[in-house]
């Protein structure tokens, strides 16, 4: 009776040892993944900022060459304007 109780108690023993490793790989795991869950969100957050940035320089190019174009169309009036003066100083 007294072995087949210390077996018992070896038995339990055994299983707690193996609740208690459980845990502490559990836990561990854990906290592996709020690591990665707080990289993504980083790098969520790190993409978001980096689109926006695009999207800020591209808008400034777009209105970069929309006065470039409103420029470049003044410029080519004036040059139209000119060269009908030059014709008609010519007699053409």
């Amino acid at each position: 009776m007294a072995t087949d109780l210390q077996h018992l108690e070896m038995i339990v023993e055994k299983i707690g040892e193996a609740v208690i490793a459980t845990t502490v790989s559990v836990e561990r795991l854990a906290e592996k993944v709020d690591a990665l869950a707080i990289q993504v969100q980083n790098q969520g957050q790190q993409q978001s900022y980096q689109i926006f940035a695009l999207t800020e320089a591209l808008q400034t190019l777009v209105d970069s060459q929309y006065v470039s174009k409103e420029q470049l169309d003044k410029l080519t009036e004036t040059l139209r304007i000119f060269v009908s003066l030059l014709q008609r100083e010519n007699g053409q």
